[in-house]
């Protein structure tokens, strides 16, 4: 599927690359296909590529000194290569505790949201979610699937910190604080998982296009998740699709 593109000079050394604005399975697709084909083509001579929902940033070495001629052979780029599947699919199975005591938001939640506490956490972990980019913070992934039912406005009013592994809702989005962080979304649970550990070559196990199903632990399945962790002794594993 082609996509009718919007190509802007985002500074001299950088082009942003826009899809139609709207969060989408299919536009997701077309961007990390398209992503790896600049990035196969053009691997000398670009610095890096950030992607979002539907947007894609080009920051190249140098100065671009055609805007015009770059675009042409974006486009070109764009329009030459059969779209594929680029990757295998995983399927990363979170686990999270949605006890009160680790859910300082989930009470307040479901009661603005005429839901039960059971309710809530059978509409979170029912979807497979899609991982359609990382940002924010490092580690924090940005996930599409969410239940209409449990949209909901982010706080008027963030909260100085939340704690690192908070599961949280924010709009039309959910995710995990990969970090001890700031943040206004409205938290529902914790995972005792580490997103983010900048010791490792990948320090984000989690990519754009993998799937999410959160699942549902007690108290003490946390902790002795988190206790595996700390002595080196858990390793969560993909599911290949």
């Amino acid at each position: 599927m082609k996509f009718e593109l919007q190509y802007k000079r985002y500074s001299e050394n950088s082009i942003l690359i826009q899809w139609p604005a709207k969060i989408d399975q299919n536009i997701l697709q077309n961007l990390l296909f398209y992503k790896k084909s600049i990035e196969n083509y053009y691997n000398k001579v670009i610095v890096e590529i950030i992607s979002s929902y539907h947007s894609m940033l080009i920051c190249y070495v140098c100065t671009i000194e055609d805007f015009y001629s770059e675009v042409s052979a974006l486009k070109s780029l764009y329009n030459s290569h059969q779209e594929v599947e680029i990757i295998k699919k995983r399927l990363w199975e979170i686990p999270v505790c949605y006890s009160t005591t680790r859910a300082p938001d989930l009470i307040d939640f479901s009661k603005k949201k005429s839901l039960s506490i059971e309710q809530v956490i059978s509409l979170h972990t029912t979807p497979l979610y899609t991982v359609f980019f990382l940002g924010f913070l490092p580690g924090f992934f940005y996930l599409g699937g969410l239940d209409k039912k449990l949209h909901l406005p982010r706080k008027r009013t963030p909260v100085r910190e939340v704690k690192k592994g908070s599961v949280a809702i924010g709009g039309n989005q959910t995710g995990v604080y990969p970090i001890h962080s700031p943040g206004g979304w409205h938290v529902i649970g914790q995972s005792p998982i580490d997103f983010f550990n900048p010791n490792l070559d990948t320090p984000c196990f989690v990519s754009a296009g993998d799937k999410i199903k959160f699942m549902s632990i007690e108290d003490s399945e946390y902790n002795d998740i988190n206790n595996r962790i700390k002595n080196n002794d858990f390793e969560l594993k993909p599911i290949f699709l």
